[in-house]
C-alpha cells in the first residue's frame, strides 16, 4: 500500500492493484452457521440427557414403590377399579344436590366385569350417641367384608368411638332433623346417597339408636340376599290417620287411592334405592302438602314406592316394634323387660309371608330400647340371639 498527496494537500491511500481485499459481506453467513450448529449441538445433548433422566427416575420410582408399597406421586390413567372402590373416606364436602347426582349413576348392565360381593348398608339415624353400639359390635364381629356402616346424627354431635370400633369415621355429613317433618326424610335419602357411592352395597337397612338385631350376622344376611323383595310397609289406611292425612292439593301424582301408610324403618335393594335419591316428583308434592299432622316419614316413601315399583315390595317391615301402649311413639323397653320369654314371644307369636311361603321368622331387628337394657342384653346375646 502506497501513500500520496492528493488535490487539496491531504495524503491518500493508493490500492495495489495485485493486493486482494478480504470481501466482508461473506464471512456473516459462516458465523451464524456455526452459532446455530452450537446451539443445535447443545439441544441434542439435552435431550438426551432428558430422556436418560426420565428412564432412570422412572425406574427409581418403580424400584421405590416394590420397597415401600407406596405409589408414586403421579396421577393414574382412568381404571375399572378408580370406579368400583368404595370411596376411602365418607367425608366429603357434597351439598345434597351434588351427593344425589353423584349417587345415582347406575349400571345397566348387571352382569359386574369383577368380583362383586354384595353387601349390607346399615344405616343409623340417630340424634346422637348409639347407647347399643357395643351390642352391634358383637353382631357385626367376623363379618367385615359383607357390611358397610353409614352413621346419620345430629350435626352438633361429636362421637368418641375408638379407632377399634366399627362405627369409628363412619358418620356421614349432615344436617338438622326434625321428627315428623321432611328433614326427617331429606336425611334418610342422604343416607342412602352416601351408601349407594359404595357400589358393593346392594341392601339398605334404616336403623335407629334405639335398634337391636334379633338374630346373628348369617341368618341376616341369607335372608335378605334371597329375598326376591323389599321390605317397606305400605297399607291403606281408612281412617284419620291414614287416608284422613291426604291433602287433595297432591293430584294428579298422587291420589286418594294411592295414598300409604307404613313404618319409617325399612329395607329396600339397590334399584329402590336409586330411585327413592333421585326422585323429583313425588317430593315437592309431600314437602309441600304432608306436614304435621301429616307425618311425611310414614308416608312419602311407601306411597311412592307403592305407585311406581308394588311388585318389588312384601309389604312389611323387618323392624319390631309395639304399639300396644299406645300414644304417638312405641313402647321403649328397659333392662326389667328383658327375659327369654320376652323374646320368644317376639319370634313365635307372628306369621308372615317369605318369597309368597308362610314362616315365622318375619322380623330380624327390634326397637325400642333403652340405653340401661344393653347389659342384659350383652350378657344373654347368645342365648338370645346366637351371637
Amino acid at each position: 500500500m502506497q501513500l500520496r498527496v492528493g488535490s487539496h494537500g491531504s495524503l491518500e491511500e493508493c490500492k495495489d492493484p495485485g493486493t486482494k481485499v478480504p470481501n466482508q459481506p461473506r464471512t456473516l453467513p459462516l458465523r451464524l452457521l456455526q452459532v446455530l450448529l452450537l446451539f443445535l449441538g447443545v439441544g441434542l445433548m439435552c435431550s438426551i440427557f432428558s430422556m436418560y433422566m426420565i428412564r432412570y427416575v422412572g425406574s427409581q420410582n418403580v424400584v421405590s414403590v416394590a420397597r415401600t408399597g407406596m405409589e408414586p406421586c403421579i396421577s393414574k390413567p382412568n381404571s375399572l377399579e378408580s370406579w368400583t372402590k368404595p370411596p376411602s373416606s365418607i367425608l366429603h364436602i357434597m351439598n345434597d344436590t351434588e351427593l344425589f347426582w353423584r349417587a345415582t349413576f347406575v349400571s345397566r348392565i348387571k352382569d359386574y366385569p369383577f368380583k362383586r360381593v354384595p353387601k349390607i348398608a346399615f344405616m343409623f339415624l340417630t340424634r346422637g350417641p348409639l347407647p347399643m353400639a357395643p351390642l352391634w359390635e358383637k353382631f357385626f364381629s367376623g363379618n367385615e367384608r359383607l357390611y358397610s356402616i353409614y352413621v346419620h346424627s345430629l350435626p352438633t354431635y361429636k362421637s368418641d368411638f375408638p379407632p377399634s370400633s366399627v362405627f369409628y369415621g363412619r358418620e356421614i355429613p349432615s344436617q338438622m332433623v326434625e321428627w315428623g317433618r321432611m328433614s326427617m326424610c331429606d336425611a334418610e335419602r342422604r343416607l342412602l346417597a352416601n351408601a349407594l357411592l359404595d357400589i358393593s352395597n346392594e341392601w339398605f337397612v334404616l336403623l335407629s339408636e334405639a335398634c337391636i338385631p334379633l338374630h346373628n350376622f348369617s341368618v341376616v344376611y341369607i335372608y335378605l340376599s334371597r329375598s326376591r323383595y323389599s321390605f317397606m310397609g305400605a297399607f291403606d289406611e281408612p281412617g284419620p290417620y291414614g287416608r284422613g292425612r291426604y291433602d287433595e292439593n297432591m293430584a294428579p301424582e298422587v291420589t286418594l287411592t294411592q295414598w300409604r301408610k307404613g313404618s319409617q324403618w325399612f329395607e329396600i335393594n339397590r334399584e329402590l334405592a336409586v330411585d327413592i335419591v333421585q326422585d323429583d316428583l313425588y317430593y315437592p308434592k309431600f314437602e309441600q302438602f304432608c306436614r304435621p299432622a301429616c307425618y311425611v316419614d310414614e308416608h312419602y316413601f311407601p306411597t311412592m314406592l307403592t305407585i311406581r315399583f308394588p311388585q318389588l315390595l312384601a309389604n312389611r317391615s323387618l323392624t319390631w316394634v309395639d304399639w300396644s301402649r299406645g300414644g304417638a311413639h312405641p313402647a321403649t323397653f328397659g333392662k326389667d323387660d328383658i327375659s327369654e320369654e320376652f323374646f320368644k314371644n317376639i319370634f313365635g307369636v307372628t306369621t308372615c309371608i317369605y318369597n309368597n311361603q308362610p314362616t315365622s321368622l318375619c322380623f330380624l331387628f327390634a326397637r325400642k330400647f333403652a340405653p340401661n337394657a344393653l347389659e342384659v342384653l350383652l350378657e344373654n346375646s347368645a342365648k338370645f340371639f346366637g351371637y
